[in-house]
């Protein structure tokens, strides 16, 4: 065992004595004596050679303790070490935010499990993020396909949560990302733009997101999913979403946009959604990227509102937008990101970078929670392990950000994620994650240039900043990387599974690269212009991957998105066979 143990969150304080205890977690002597310990959540532990002892502020505090010991012993060899242990955490809410509609939607043995991780985390709020992926009564068209969670299953997940000192909270986009509801009937009548709009980021049409604010028929769907949804959660909160209403006052509110502007047609929605959740007695969350648009108005929010302050980037101004929540008396959370969408491997020093800047601006303009996200964009194409470093630096940011590292994080997550003593599991995944900087000369939002390739209708590589050299370079780091991971070094069946996992999430890398050096070297840099052998090569290739990528997203998710995910896929070898 290290001199030093290796444990996720990692302590504010920690000493080491001499000498072992053979003692189990059961013969822990336990006292709840919140004068002895005065901070909410905070334990303090004692290990000696004769016992074990744990007084802790509250029951939390308790099992907290036992998470810390839990730790020790796993790591401890034939006794566990004599230690004394005192923590509590920096910021009283540590969540994460699973993404459950694009495309995965996991089976309840991966939600458990994942608990169970999250519990050794000390995270104690968990949301799954959901625009059509709940089994809502009178609305079977919008999730039929979609292996949905069903309202039996959230209770089950609830009760596990609870038990474990997490809070399971209801999540359902309301605003914003509703276009799995307007691709039926008689759905699409409620959108801002019921035929379409033209989408600024692309500048291509894009079918409707975004329901109509003005419409009596909007709000009324909103209230029937909240009397569907909440009732199955004990959770008095509620995250009702409102991020990204890309087509608002363009369409159907367009006229009163101009007349009273866009931000108070926005804000107004946001009242008559608060006025629904305090109806049925939860609280609203709210993501907080539209009305920091019109800061002018962040103190006209609703009162009792939680904002969620979300930004993926190193760079993402926190403080800015902390600082006019915090000047208007608004609670919020504050909302980085693992980093792994659009990435399939992740990008881990971006993530370290955004974790550790989201931490700093939570203690500096005292957010009262922090919700780490896992997004699914564009086929939710990487496994869950490849975000279990991302979930270990959260939870050490969230937890007690002056005593973790990004080197502690990444020790801690082979021993108690990936289960490998070796601490090499958990390097692996961060160099593999680093893997894409060497395919571009640019920094980009939310992918890299070698995924990107894969999933954008034919991106020009000088926009993308990469090039035949750069892609070389990152293939070449692939390999190497990957040398280093013949065997799983896990122990048992999942070690073997997430060692497929990395394997495939590697070979898509790989096929990003080597189809942008083949479009590099063809005439215009078109797909259709590479030489017939090499594409059928292209093709081949894919093809291989898909069986296997199918497997792995069966071992832990619904059938339900896996066609659509594959999709993207399909589409890219449509290209190679012409």
């Amino acid at each position: 065992m290290p001199e030093t143990p290796t444990l996720v969150p990692y302590p504010r304080q920690l000493q080491t004595r001499p000498g072992r205890c053979e003692l189990i977690e059961n013969d822990a002597k336990i006292a709840i004596d919140p004068s002895a310990m005065p901070n909410a959540q905070g334990y303090r532990l004692t290990v000696t050679a004769d016992a074990i002892v744990i007084v802790a502020h509250d029951e939390a505090g308790v099992f907290y303790a036992r998470q810390t010991l839990k730790q020790l012993m796993r790591q401890g060899g034939r006794g566990t070490p004599c230690v004394e242990v005192e923590d509590w955490p920096d910021i009283a809410v540590r969540g994460l935010m699973l993404d459950i509609s694009r495309n995965k939607v996991p089976t309840m043995a991966t939600l458990f499990g994942l608990v169970d991780k999250l519990t050794e985390l000390k995270l104690n709020q968990l949301q799954l993020y959901t625009e059509h992926t709940f089994a809502y009564e009178g609305h079977e068209k919008v999730w039929a396909t979609a292996s949905p969670m069903t309202g039996d299953q959230i209770e089950q997940l609830d009760a596990y949560c609870r038990d474990r000192f997490i809070e399971l909270v209801p999540n359902q986009n309301t605003f914003g990302h509703m276009e799995r509801w307007f691709m039926h009937e008689p759905y699409r009548a409620l959108a801002e733009c019921p035929t379409g709009f033209e989408y600024a980021t692309t500048g291509g049409w894009r079918g409707p997101t975004t329901l109509c604010p003005g419409d009596p028929g909007s709000i009324t769907l909103i209230e029937d999913l909240l009397d569907q949804l909440l009732p199955r959660f004990a959770s008095r909160h509620v995250n009702v979403g409102g991020d990204e209403p890309w087509e608002l006052g363009k369409g159907r509110s367009a006229e009163d946009a101009e007349r009273r502007g866009l931000g108070r047609v926005y804000l107004d929605y946001i009242h008559k959604l608060s006025r629904a959740i305090k109806d049925r007695d939860h609280t609203m969350m709210l993501w907080g990227d539209i009305i920091q648009n019109h800061p002018e108005l962040i103190p006209d929010l609703p009162p009792d509102l939680i904002a969620l302050e979300w930004g993926y980037s190193a760079n993402h101004d926190f403080d800015t937008r902390c600082g006019r929540l915090a000047e208007a008396g608004v609670p919020f959370y504050i909302c980085p990101g693992t980093s792994t969408w659009n990435s399939i491997t992740g990008r881990s020093d971006e993530m370290v970078a955004n974790q550790i800047a989201a931490a700093r601006a939570a203690r500096d303009y005292g957010a009262i929670g922090h919700l780490n996200t896992d997004w699914g964009d564009h086929g939710h194409w990487q496994p869950l392990p490849v975000s279990y470093l991302g979930y270990a630096m959260g939870a050490a940011m969230s937890w007690c950000a002056a005593s973790n590292t990004a080197e502690s994080v990444i020790d801690a997550t082979s021993m108690h994620l990936f289960h490998d003593d070796s601490g090499a599991t958990g390097r692996f995944a961060y160099d593999l994650g680093n893997a894409y900087l060497r395919g571009s000369d640019t920094t980009r939002n939310n992918d890299s240039a070698v995924v990107a390739l894969l999933y954008l209708d034919e991106p020009i590589l000088a926009d993308l900043g990469t090039d035949a050299v750069k892609l070389r370079e990152t293939e070449r780091s692939i390999d190497e990387v990957m040398s280093r991971f013949e065997a799983p070094v896990m122990p048992g069946p999942e070690g073997e599974l997430i060692a497929q996992e990395f394997r495939v999430s590697a070979d898509l890398l790989r096929h990003g690269c080597r189809l942008g050096i083949a479009r590099a070297e063809a005439e215009g840099q078109k797909t259709e212009n590479i030489a017939p052998a090499k594409r059928k090569a292209l093709a081949d290739e894919l093809n291989g991957i898909i069986p296997r990528y199918r497997e792995n997203w069966l071992a832990r998710n619904r059938e339900g998105g896996l066609p659509e995910s594959v999709a993207w896929f399909e589409k890219l070898i449509t290209r190679y066979v012409g």
